[in-house]
């Protein structure tokens, strides 16, 4: 209140200085009494326009951009500027962190991995962050304001918006990507929506494949099961001959061969799954690998093919022996089990420029339609699903393969045309790659001990 006593203060000064004045200047026209209230009079306009002078510096300042400092002027209309100006200083400041919250909230919604989009109470698009406006083919800035139901015209989604019931998500295809949208649908302030997309495709493609590896797996098992319960019927109510006897239990070691076979592979596919990378510290000579791998596909050809093995120069890789020798040796059998009799096998490996390891297989076999291609590891994938279980396959050896040659930081490569033989590539990175000189090498083994360690090897 000091302001207040001030003011007072003045007031009583200018008064009694008026009357002074006033006093001494009008005694000798006006009289002592007269001329002490016309002189107080004076002082007080006098006051009261230097009052409203201040007054009016003051409301200018108010009713321009204050962007200035206000006037400092003393007394009663220095105290209400001061005040005035904290109050919009402070408003300001809250404006300020208001709009850096928002700027963050809205960054934070902008770094999600799902849609998020605002729409008023009359259907028209408020805000939505870049995820949203590419699952729903909307431009952030351009289509604000706009009616959603004219820019999205998918039907399934435009009847679950204007139904109005947003218990459950629905899931639509996407025109644009074909891809599987899910969407949901929340209600907030006064007749606003806020709608959430998540693009699912992955995670449907997922389930479908769970869905098709079960149906697969029951398919592989049940048909050798059948197989064995037919025999087992058949000694059981028919005298057979020790001839056909034979003929039975070798037919029913071979189905038993292919369950057991089948089992191993899913079992090596989710210890591949479920166990960490290999340790990139773990060195194996390149040699020993080509040398089991080329005894195997020898076995296996039986001398009905012609196999070449070339090395360009001793190497070591890095990573767990029996899982590069599996993959190795699939590719391997898969050129003997699938080119015809009298055909070529060419192995070989060879280090990059880049410092990166090459191991390639390439045979004279039938070939691969384009179309295939990309399909080849899925599981249980088979171009020729009868020609496939012919030669004793599973359907899971390029998968084996695509998950050790990942596990290991390479990648496998599929070149193929119908009628000019297939290449398989197994490229592993210069961080797993190192040259050896060839005396660091182990010596060569009997094909019968390098057969010993090999890994299960089936069918593309």
């Amino acid at each position: 209140m000091s302001w207040l006593i001030r003011r007072l203060l003045i007031g009583l000064f200018a008064l009694g200085a008026g009357g002074a004045v006033g006093y001494v200047l009008g005694r000798p026209v006006l009289g002592p009494a007269l001329g002490v209230l016309l002189g107080a009079a004076l002082a007080l306009a006098v006051l009261a326009v230097i009052d409203t002078l201040r007054g009016v510096r003051l409301i200018a300042w108010l009713r321009g951009a204050q962007e200035s400092d206000v006037p400092r002027d003393a007394g009663f209309w220095g105290e209400i500027g001061y005040r005035v100006e904290r109050s919009i200083r402070s408003r300001e400041q809250r404006a300020v962190q208001g709009q850096a919250r928002l700027a963050q909230f809205l960054e934070a919604i902008e770094a999600s991995p799902n849609g998020v989009l605002m729409l008023d109470a009359h259907g028209q698009i408020d805000w939505c962050n870049s995820v949203a406006a590419s699952h729903f083919g909307l431009h952030p800035v351009r289509d604000r304001l706009q009616p959603i139901t004219n820019l999205v015209r998918v039907p399934a989604f435009v009847a679950y918006l204007q139904a109005g019931v947003y218990e459950q998500p629905i899931n639509f295809i996407d025109p644009r990507s074909q891809g599987t949208l899910s969407v949901l649908v929340r209600r907030y302030g006064d007749g606003m929506r806020l709608v959430l997309s998540q693009d699912v495709t992955e995670g449907e493609r997922a389930d479908a494949m769970r869905r098709d590896f079960v149906a697969n797996v029951s398919h592989e098992i049940r048909t050798p099961l059948t197989v064995l319960s037919g025999f087992i019927e058949t000694m059981a109510a028919l005298p057979l001959t020790d001839v056909e006897r034979r003929r039975v239990l070798h037919l029913m070691d071979q189905q038993t061969q292919r369950m057991q076979t089948l089992v191993s592979d899913l079992l090596t596919l989710a210890q591949l799954e479920g166990s960490p990378r290999p340790a990139a510290d773990r060195w194996i000579g390149v040699g020993r690998l080509l040398q089991q791998v080329e005894a195997d596909a020898l076995t296996l050809s039986q001398g009905r093919h012609e196999i070449t093995m070339s090395r360009s120069e001793a190497a070591q890789l890095a990573g767990a022996e029996h899982e590069l020798l599996s993959a190795m040796a699939n590719l391997a059998t898969n050129a003997v089990r699938y080119t015809p009799e009298g055909g070529r096998i060419q192995m070989a490996w060879r280090l990059l420029a880049d410092g990166s390891g090459e191991f390639a297989v390439r045979d004279s076999g039938p070939g691969i339609e384009r179309e295939h291609i990309p399909r080849l590891t899925e599981r249980f994938y088979r171009v020729d699903g009868s020609r496939s279980r012919e030669t004793g396959g599973t359907g899971l050896g390029l998968s084996i393969v695509k998950h050790v040659v990942q596990r290991h930081g390479g990648e496998l490569d599929i070149q193929s045309e119908p009628g000019k033989g297939s290449n398989f590539r197994l490229v592993f990175p210069a961080c797993r790659v190192r040259a050896a000189a060839p005396a660091r090498e182990p010596h060569d083994q009997p094909a019968e001990e390098a057969t010993r360690g090999a890994a299960s090897v089936e069918t593309r």
